[in-house]
């Protein structure tokens, strides 16, 4: 199995059933009639490794350590972390606030890219930027599988798949005026 291209890796996507349509409700608490639960195709260490393999091949910049916030990016992260043979850690949520434990550490100058499985609002990385950048360390770069920011985040991306499914403000969604309720299959509570 190789992936190279977008085409690829939708159908990777679809065939693994990790893309969901109907109303949900974002970790960012936006809207979108798409969802992208990209746990569902990194179940299969095979994919997850291919797919790993693909995004650590876009990686044209030094890197000490691959950080994936969790939770979305704890798999992803392990797997180009592998492929690109670094240290991998995770940050995760205390009380609403995104840090690093489980004895992890970052060192001052410390090269470190942050991995996720989909970006949409890039809050979680860029939180989690904050906790490298507090400790001494330099974000090396962004990367994820699923990039749905349109460009929206200031930041640059490395990913695997570019795509634009609609986004709608809780206030503004019609699928809420249609008088559908939104799922909410993230991991952050809103």
């Amino acid at each position: 199995m190789v992936l190279t291209t977008d085409k690829n890796i939708l159908e990777l996507l679809e065939k693994t059933e990790s893309i969901k349509k109907g109303h949900f409700q974002l970790s960012s608490g936006f809207h979108s009639d798409m969802y992208f639960q990209c746990a569902r195709l990194l179940q299969y260490p095979e994919i997850a490794q291919k797919t790993a393999e693909a995004l650590a091949k876009m990686i044209d910049f030094d890197v000490d350590t691959v950080l994936g916030p969790a939770l979305g990016g704890v798999i992803i992260g392990h797997e180009v972390a592998r492929a690109l043979n670094k240290k991998s850690i995770f940050t995760e949520r205390k009380d609403g606030i995104m840090t690093l434990r489980r004895g992890f550490d970052i060192n001052n100058g410390e090269r470190v890219i942050i991995v996720e499985d989909v970006i949409t609002t890039a809050k979680s990385a860029l939180e989690t930027a904050k906790v490298i950048e507090s400790l001494g360390g330099i974000i090396a770069g962004y990367a994820c599988i699923v990039d749905r920011s349109e460009g929206k985040t200031g930041i640059d991306i490395k990913s695997l798949v570019q795509i634009s499914p609609n986004i709608y403000s809780q206030d503004n969604c019609p699928l809420c005026k249609n008088g559908t309720n939104a799922e909410k299959p993230g991991s952050r509570p809103n």
